[in-house]
């Protein structure tokens, strides 16, 4: 089995019910344990204007599945929440992203892990820190160091 991470958010269609039904659905993923997750958070949009807020989260996941295949499994999960991908960092029902998969470094035409944004987003950081503080990353850096260069800012944890 793998330590996967996955990154979840949402901004339309009731988002914390979004994201609560999807850690509900990772929790049912063949080949897959849901290890634990942390709170939920709210965050400014990142992308055009106008948008709602967020609602993020990170899972901790055990997987027997290849990077590849866990990633079909999360799309298809999207699917289910009637993801739409017509605007780049535009509103989404649901996005799952793999932010680390084990100590792997992953290069594909579909999927870069580490997760190619995770080091710049406090809404991924933060919530990785409430589960792993102490993580080192694959090149080796403290998650530590990357959370001093990424302040918290207006990311707000929402009570359950």
């Amino acid at each position: 089995m793998n330590r996967v991470y996955i990154g979840l958010g949402s901004n339309l269609d009731a988002p914390q019910e979004q994201v609560r039904t999807a850690l509900q659905e990772l929790a049912q993923l063949d080949h897959c344990v849901l290890v634990h997750h942390s709170s939920l958070y709210r965050s400014d949009p990142v992308g055009p204007p106008g948008q709602p807020d967020y609602i993020n989260a990170v899972a901790a996941l055990d997987t027997a599945l290849a990077p590849e295949q866990l990633l079909d499994a999360l799309q298809a999960i999207e699917q289910s929440h009637q993801r739409v991908r017509k605007i780049h960092w535009g509103p989404r029902t649901l996005d799952l992203d793999i932010l680390l998969y084990s100590d792997q470094v992953i290069d594909s035409e579909r999927l870069t892990v580490p997760h190619a944004w995770m080091l710049e987003r406090n809404f991924v950081l933060w919530p990785l820190a409430e589960l792993v503080p102490d993580l080192h990353l694959p090149d080796g850096s403290s998650l530590h160091g990357h959370l001093v260069q990424c302040p918290l800012g207006t990311l707000e944890k929402i009570p359950l």
